[in-house]
């Protein structure tokens, strides 16, 4: 079976998440995936090195998923090739009393990408629909407003020269229910471990539901979310490996060539 391609949402399309679509079902032997990751790993990393040479766009790729969707692992096994210097990986945890005394986005805006950068965000904006809806750690009046206020932030950041990628990791609950077991049964994954994803667990439902509002009210043509089958770690790596060259790609990043005077330079070499 020939493994597809991810689509974008479409722009206020429709989106449904079921089990049975965090499943990408039969995609070729084990070690053809793996020979397909790192080749696009190494794609990634020459894709990388003329982007931060260009240094005329950022670009930041947004991760959101369920407890044990892989987010720290796609984090690793995709982006794991690139130069440090030119990437930068941002984890949005609870908000700092810091960050509480400013407006939700504040934190997000703080920490985007400059140009020839590329940011990774684990979780991101996206929290403020969801785990803030599903907790109701405000009012409906107040995070109904925020989806039409982050596409705003985002029109702004695309308009001023940051490509925007989305991912949303999708994962079925048999499968986080057997990864949340393995962290136990392992006793160097018990670190990773919290009790408290038991009880998100427990609003499976209600999160699906924030997910799926939030997929299609907030997929745009300038930063569109991606669904990614992750009950598979080696197929949801090699699937958003596909999208970021494909992206990255055609973005036409060239290397800078130095003037004439510049080159003229060389004959002073001693």
């Amino acid at each position: 079976m020939t493994l597809s391609n991810l689509a974008p949402v479409p722009p206020r399309g429709s989106v449904t998440l079921t089990d049975e679509g965090a499943d990408p079902g039969d995609a070729g032997p084990k070690d053809a995936l793996e020979g397909e990751l790192e080749a696009l790993r190494t794609k990634l990393a020459e894709l990388q090195e003329v982007f931060y040479a260009d240094g005329k766009r950022a670009l930041l790729v947004v991760l959101q998923g369920r407890d044990t969707s892989g987010k720290d692992g796609t984090i690793g096994r995709v982006f794991g090739g690139m130069n440090p210097l030119g990437v930068r990986v941002t984890s949005f945890r609870r908000p700092t009393t810091d960050e509480l005394a400013h407006d939700y986005l504040w934190r997000i805006h703080r920490a985007v990408p400059e140009r020839g950068m590329i940011g990774i965000f684990n979780r991101s904006q996206y929290e403020d629909v969801l785990i803030v809806r599903v907790h109701q750690l405000v009012p409906e009046s107040v995070w109904s407003r925020r989806y039409d206020q982050i596409n705003a932030f985002e029109r702004h950041l695309t308009e001023c020269g940051t490509v925007i990628v989305k991912f949303m990791l999708h994962i079925s609950r048999a499968e986080q229910a057997q990864r949340l077991r393995d962290r136990l049964d392992d006793p160097t994954k018990h670190w990773k471990f919290n009790a408290g994803d038991l009880g998100e667990r427990e609003r499976w439902d209600e999160y699906t539901k924030a997910y799926e509002d939030a997929l299609s009210r907030c997929s745009t043509a300038e930063a569109p979310w991606y669904v990614v089958p992750a009950d598979r770690k080696r197929v949801r790596d090699v699937l958003v490996a596909r999208t970021l060259v494909r992206v990255m790609e055609g973005l036409g990043a060239k290397y800078p060539r130095a003037d004439a005077e510049v080159l003229a330079l060389k004959d002073t070499i001693r």
